[in-house]
């Protein structure tokens, strides 16, 4: 028995030695790191920013932006000014061509005087950008806006080689802290996450009520929430181990990539993935923690969007995982379905959208809303819902069609209009890269980069209604009501 026990061991060490070799070999095979994978900015540790305030967060952010400028200026080799480098200043990918800094963290104040306070919390290597249009909506309705640039975010994907969850939790603690004192008592507080941001978003929520201390928001809006990622991403931490040795310093990074996009890199480092994952495990921890102390009742209502099908989050868990589970609280979940066309339905993979389909067979206690096409023969979009408790299923048309050339949103769409200047489709009169314009042919294995990243969709069709839904539960906030 010890023999087999040993020659099982030895073969077990065999394997994770083979795999060490094949992954170090693997990291000598694709493009150079450049300046911006190997400059590591510095930043506030997470003890830091819990003890700083918003105006002490931002004075750290601009000598840290300024200094990485700085060393990358010094660093870029001439053919690394290319016309869409990030890096370039002057470049059609330069965050200066869109006339603000978006990558750094920003506050919008309303005209008038504010009627409450809203906390916008960017994804996974984005940047505060893919909050803008969403803080213009809030601002709008009188409130002030606040977007914290999370660390390791919107200088270089190197930052995120250092910077994590620890970091990115005390970034939130710190924006809420500056919400709840302009809000005074008197104003309501939303938190608005988007992928990364939206399980940070909950994780603020779960922690406080699991402590047994009163949510600080009176509503939580949610877009393509990261409440669970694949299995990968648990382990993705091992991908890296031979980064140890100098030689293998690429085996640090999942993706290599040239960075074209202004407010997001394009490269991604092992140690975000591994982070991101950690982050959904610390949020599973502390639902758990709630529901054993029977105070799920304590969560405020939440407004969540999300695409059937998406590429980076387990779609189905913002259902199973946090909508089930939650009381009846006026809380409505609104799901993007794919486009159901006779034309394009065939094509695509059953297993992707299945479980969808018998959504409204159960009732629930919260209102499930599902848009997609009228009919297989009627591109016409349609909501259909069915309201918390109720059997009934109603259909309202959104005046729309679902656009005949996407078979589905993505992840990354939701956030963005299409008069978005970057992810949008339509023309900004700006003189930059818009990504959601892209459209290349030619042979594959060609790009430096995947056919499928360019073609996916990076704006929402249905960005009017998204609109007014959270512009009801504004309203709603402010009357102290469920939003319909």
């Amino acid at each position: 028995m010890r023999a087999l026990a040993r020659r099982l061991a030895a073969i077990a060490l065999l394997l994770l030695l083979a795999l060490f070799a094949l992954r170090a070999w693997q990291s000598t095979q694709g493009p150079r790191l450049q300046a911006w994978h190997k400059i590591v900015p510095t930043e506030l540790d997470a003890d830091d920013i819990r003890h700083a305030d918003w105006n002490r967060y931002l004075a750290a952010e601009s000598r840290m932006f300024d200094q990485v400028h700085r060393d990358l200026q010094q660093k870029m080799k001439p053919e690394d000014r290319t016309p869409i480098n990030r890096y370039n200043d002057g470049s059609l990918a330069s965050q200066m061509a869109f006339g603000q800094d978006w990558n750094r963290s920003w506050m919008l104040m309303p005209v008038e005087q504010p009627r409450g306070v809203a906390v916008l919390l960017h994804g996974l290597t984005d940047a505060p950008y893919s909050m803008r249009s969403l803080a213009e909506l809030y601002r709008s309705e009188g409130f002030i806006a606040i977007v914290p640039r999370m660390p390791g975010h919107g200088t270089v994907p190197a930052g995120l080689t250092r910077e994590g969850r620890k970091e990115w939790e005390a970034t939130v603690e710190m924006a809420m802290a500056e919400a709840t004192r302009r809000a005074g008592g008197r104003l309501p507080v939303h938190l608005v996450g988007y992928s990364n941001g939206g399980a940070l978003a909950l994780l603020h929520v779960m922690r406080r009520i699991s402590n047994g201390e009163r949510s600080d928001v009176q509503r939580i809006v949610l877009l393509s929430p990261m409440i669970e990622v694949n299995a990968f991403a648990r382990y993705a931490g091992l991908a890296g181990v031979p980064a140890f040795f100098t030689r293998y310093a690429q085996s640090a990074w999942l993706d290599v990539l040239p960075e074209f996009n202004a407010f997001k890199y394009n490269s991604f480092p092992v140690r975000a993935a591994r982070e991101s994952y950690l982050v959904t495990s610390d949020l599973q921890a502390a639902m758990e923690a709630v529901v054993a102390r029977r105070a799920m009742g304590q969560v405020p209502p939440i407004l969540a969007f999300q695409s059937v099908v998406d590429d980076t989050v387990t779609a189905q868990a913002v259902m199973t995982r946090v909508f089930d589970r939650l009381p009846a609280n006026g809380s409505e979940l609104v799901l993007y379905d794919v486009h159901r066309g006779r034309v394009i339905d065939p094509i695509l993979r059953p297993t992707a959208t299945a479980w969808i389909r018998n959504a409204f067979k159960l009732p629930r206690n919260y209102t499930l809303t599902i848009i997609g096409t009228a009919s297989e023969n009627d591109p016409a979009a349609v909501a259909r819902s069915r309201p918390a408790g109720s059997s009934d299923i109603q259909a309202r048309p959104l005046g729309v069609s679902y656009p005949g050339d996407l078979y589905s949103l993505s992840h990354v769409a939701l956030p963005f209009p299409a008069e978005d200047p970057l992810y949008g489709n339509r023309p900004s009169g700006l003189r930059v890269l818009q990504l959601g314009n892209v459209a290349v042919r030619g042979e594959r294995n060609t790009l430096a980069v995947s056919q499928d990243s360019l073609n996916r969709l990076t704006w929402n069709p249905f960005y009017a209604d998204m609109a007014a839904r959270i512009e009801a539960t504004i309203t709603a906030s402010e009357r102290g009501t469920s939003s319909p």
